[in-house]
Protein backbone atom coordinates (compact mmCIF):
# COMPACT_ATOMS: atom_id res chain seq x y z
CA UNK A 1 0.00 0.00 0.00
CA UNK A 2 1.34 3.42 -0.80
CA UNK A 3 -0.81 6.84 0.66
CA UNK A 4 -1.69 9.58 -1.95
CA UNK A 5 -0.56 12.39 0.99
CA UNK A 6 -1.08 14.84 -2.01
CA UNK A 7 -1.53 14.57 -5.49
CA UNK A 8 2.48 15.26 -6.59
CA UNK A 9 2.56 12.93 -8.49
CA UNK A 10 -0.36 13.68 -10.74
CA UNK A 11 -1.76 10.20 -9.96
CA UNK A 12 -5.59 11.99 -9.56
CA UNK A 13 -4.85 14.39 -12.64
CA UNK A 14 -6.09 11.91 -15.35
CA UNK A 15 -9.68 11.36 -16.06
CA UNK A 16 -11.92 8.77 -13.68
CA UNK A 17 -12.32 6.11 -16.70
CA UNK A 18 -7.93 5.48 -15.98
CA UNK A 19 -8.42 6.25 -12.36
CA UNK A 20 -11.07 3.90 -11.66
CA UNK A 21 -9.25 0.66 -11.86
CA UNK A 22 -6.42 1.50 -9.86
CA UNK A 23 -8.59 2.14 -6.85
CA UNK A 24 -9.29 -1.82 -7.20
CA UNK A 25 -7.98 -3.04 -3.72
CA UNK A 26 -7.43 0.31 -2.53
CA UNK A 27 -8.21 1.31 1.26
CA UNK A 28 -10.31 3.90 2.16
CA UNK A 29 -10.96 4.84 5.61
CA UNK A 30 -13.38 7.32 7.44
CA UNK A 31 -11.41 8.87 10.96
CA UNK A 32 -14.23 9.46 13.71
CA UNK A 33 -14.00 9.91 17.02
CA UNK A 34 -16.38 7.06 17.53
CA UNK A 35 -13.73 4.50 15.61
CA UNK A 36 -12.71 4.40 12.53
CA UNK A 37 -13.57 2.35 9.74
CA UNK A 38 -11.83 1.07 6.51
CA UNK A 39 -12.58 -0.63 3.32
CA UNK A 40 -11.07 -2.45 1.01
CA UNK A 41 -12.66 -1.27 -2.45
CA UNK A 42 -13.94 -3.98 -4.42
CA UNK A 43 -16.26 -1.98 -7.06
CA UNK A 44 -16.30 1.75 -8.73
CA UNK A 45 -17.59 3.76 -11.21
CA UNK A 46 -16.24 6.37 -13.89
CA UNK A 47 -18.15 9.69 -14.59
CA UNK A 48 -16.57 12.44 -16.76
CA UNK A 49 -17.78 16.28 -17.09
CA UNK A 50 -19.21 18.20 -19.22
CA UNK A 51 -20.99 17.32 -22.37
CA UNK A 52 -18.50 14.07 -22.63
CA UNK A 53 -20.96 11.40 -20.35
CA UNK A 54 -24.74 11.39 -20.42
CA UNK A 55 -24.40 9.77 -16.99
CA UNK A 56 -22.85 12.44 -15.32
CA UNK A 57 -23.81 15.00 -12.83
CA UNK A 58 -22.13 17.18 -14.45
CA UNK A 59 -23.43 16.78 -18.05
CA UNK A 60 -24.91 19.82 -18.66
CA UNK A 61 -22.93 22.32 -17.12
CA UNK A 62 -21.43 23.41 -13.33
CA UNK A 63 -24.72 23.45 -10.75
CA UNK A 64 -24.72 23.88 -6.93
CA UNK A 65 -25.24 19.94 -6.61
CA UNK A 66 -22.06 18.76 -7.98
CA UNK A 67 -19.79 22.05 -7.92
CA UNK A 68 -17.44 19.83 -5.79
CA UNK A 69 -17.25 17.86 -9.22
CA UNK A 70 -15.23 20.63 -11.12
CA UNK A 71 -12.73 21.21 -7.97
CA UNK A 72 -9.10 20.11 -7.45
CA UNK A 73 -9.07 16.51 -7.23
CA UNK A 74 -8.66 14.26 -4.06
CA UNK A 75 -11.89 15.52 -2.66
CA UNK A 76 -15.11 14.10 -1.28
CA UNK A 77 -18.17 14.32 -3.63
CA UNK A 78 -21.51 13.39 -1.64
CA UNK A 79 -24.75 13.88 -2.84
CA UNK A 80 -28.22 12.53 -1.97
CA UNK A 81 -30.27 9.76 -3.67
CA UNK A 82 -33.60 9.15 -3.65
CA UNK A 83 -33.90 11.61 -1.06
CA UNK A 84 -32.80 9.43 1.52
CA UNK A 85 -29.51 7.91 1.02
CA UNK A 86 -25.56 9.83 0.46
CA UNK A 87 -23.41 8.37 -2.12
CA UNK A 88 -19.82 9.09 -2.06
CA UNK A 89 -17.17 10.13 -4.99
CA UNK A 90 -13.37 10.67 -5.12
CA UNK A 91 -12.68 13.18 -7.75
CA UNK A 92 -10.21 13.50 -10.13
CA UNK A 93 -8.97 14.83 -13.16
CA UNK A 94 -7.37 18.40 -13.21
CA UNK A 95 -9.28 20.72 -11.65
CA UNK A 96 -12.18 22.08 -14.02
CA UNK A 97 -12.87 18.75 -15.78
CA UNK A 98 -15.89 17.32 -13.56
CA UNK A 99 -14.88 13.97 -13.49
CA UNK A 100 -15.43 11.83 -10.56
CA UNK A 101 -15.38 7.77 -9.47
CA UNK A 102 -18.24 6.41 -7.95
CA UNK A 103 -17.64 4.49 -4.27
CA UNK A 104 -20.00 1.19 -4.95
CA UNK A 105 -19.24 -1.93 -3.05
CA UNK A 106 -16.06 -2.74 -0.79
CA UNK A 107 -14.93 -5.35 2.09
CA UNK A 108 -14.88 -3.65 5.58
CA UNK A 109 -11.43 -4.40 6.57
CA UNK A 110 -11.05 -2.49 9.74
CA UNK A 111 -13.79 -1.21 12.45
CA UNK A 112 -16.04 -3.47 11.65
CA UNK A 113 -17.89 -3.40 14.93
CA UNK A 114 -18.65 0.02 14.32
CA UNK A 115 -19.53 -0.36 11.07
CA UNK A 116 -22.12 -2.84 12.26
CA UNK A 117 -23.00 0.09 14.47
CA UNK A 118 -23.76 2.18 11.93
CA UNK A 119 -25.52 -0.75 9.47
CA UNK A 120 -27.39 -3.48 11.70
CA UNK A 121 -26.29 -6.10 13.78
CA UNK A 122 -27.84 -8.40 11.81
CA UNK A 123 -26.15 -7.41 8.40
CA UNK A 124 -23.74 -10.06 6.56
CA UNK A 125 -20.51 -9.08 6.62
CA UNK A 126 -20.13 -9.40 3.04
CA UNK A 127 -23.34 -6.34 2.82
CA UNK A 128 -22.24 -4.13 5.27
CA UNK A 129 -20.81 -2.19 1.95
CA UNK A 130 -22.30 -3.75 -0.80
CA UNK A 131 -23.76 -0.82 -2.82
CA UNK A 132 -23.11 2.68 -2.54
CA UNK A 133 -24.95 3.98 -0.18
CA UNK A 134 -24.48 0.76 2.38
CA UNK A 135 -20.99 1.85 1.71
CA UNK A 136 -21.56 5.48 2.82
CA UNK A 137 -23.56 4.51 5.81
CA UNK A 138 -21.43 1.58 7.21
CA UNK A 139 -18.40 4.07 6.94
CA UNK A 140 -20.46 7.23 8.61
CA UNK A 141 -20.11 9.09 5.46
CA UNK A 142 -22.86 12.48 5.94
CA UNK A 143 -23.79 14.36 3.42
CA UNK A 144 -22.05 17.72 5.08
CA UNK A 145 -19.02 15.73 4.08
CA UNK A 146 -19.11 16.81 0.39
CA UNK A 147 -16.04 18.54 -0.48
CA UNK A 148 -13.43 17.07 2.15
CA UNK A 149 -9.83 16.65 1.66
CA UNK A 150 -9.03 13.04 1.08
CA UNK A 151 -5.91 13.85 2.67
CA UNK A 152 -7.25 15.56 5.71
CA UNK A 153 -7.67 14.17 9.63
CA UNK A 154 -11.21 12.74 8.19
CA UNK A 155 -10.13 10.69 5.60
CA UNK A 156 -7.31 9.06 3.98
CA UNK A 157 -6.63 6.84 1.25
CA UNK A 158 -4.08 4.33 0.84
CA UNK A 159 -3.29 2.78 -3.22
CA UNK A 160 -2.79 -0.56 -3.54
CA UNK A 161 0.73 -1.79 -5.19
CA UNK A 162 -0.22 -4.50 -7.05
CA UNK A 163 -4.11 -3.87 -8.71
CA UNK A 164 -6.04 -7.09 -8.53
CA UNK A 165 -7.79 -8.31 -11.85
CA UNK A 166 -10.41 -6.10 -13.32
CA UNK A 167 -13.61 -6.90 -14.87
CA UNK A 168 -15.82 -4.51 -16.78
CA UNK A 169 -19.80 -3.89 -17.37
CA UNK A 170 -21.70 -1.24 -17.90
CA UNK A 171 -22.61 1.15 -15.07
CA UNK A 172 -25.08 -0.21 -13.23
CA UNK A 173 -29.06 1.59 -12.46
CA UNK A 174 -28.13 4.60 -14.60
CA UNK A 175 -30.91 5.53 -17.25
CA UNK A 176 -30.80 6.82 -20.37
CA UNK A 177 -27.94 6.64 -22.91
CA UNK A 178 -25.20 6.55 -19.94
CA UNK A 179 -26.21 3.09 -19.30
CA UNK A 180 -25.62 1.73 -22.61
CA UNK A 181 -22.46 -0.23 -23.96
CA UNK A 182 -21.03 2.76 -24.93
CA UNK A 183 -20.01 3.28 -21.36
CA UNK A 184 -18.40 0.19 -19.67
CA UNK A 185 -17.13 2.19 -17.31
CA UNK A 186 -18.48 -0.16 -13.49
CA UNK A 187 -15.03 -1.94 -12.76
CA UNK A 188 -14.79 -4.46 -9.99
CA UNK A 189 -12.80 -7.13 -8.66
CA UNK A 190 -14.02 -10.25 -9.80
CA UNK A 191 -15.67 -13.19 -8.06
CA UNK A 192 -15.52 -10.89 -4.92
CA UNK A 193 -18.16 -11.57 -2.55
CA UNK A 194 -18.73 -7.92 -1.68
CA UNK A 195 -19.39 -6.48 -5.15
CA UNK A 196 -22.72 -5.44 -5.68
CA UNK A 197 -24.86 -7.17 -7.99
CA UNK A 198 -25.74 -5.65 -11.60
CA UNK A 199 -29.10 -3.69 -11.89
CA UNK A 200 -30.27 -2.63 -15.03
CA UNK A 201 -31.63 0.64 -15.14
CA UNK A 202 -35.72 1.69 -14.39
CA UNK A 203 -36.91 2.89 -17.65
CA UNK A 204 -38.30 6.73 -16.82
Amino acid sequence: MFSPASNKSGFFDRTSVEVAPALLGARFTRHSPLGDVSLRITEVEAYLGVGEDPGSHSFRGRTARNAVMFGPPLHLYAYFTYGMHVCANIVCSPEGQASAVLLRAGEIVAGVEHARSNRGEQVAYRDLARGPARLTKALGIPLSDDGADLTGEVYSLELDDQVPDVGTSVRTGVSGPGGLAEYPWRFFIPNDPTVSPYRASVPR
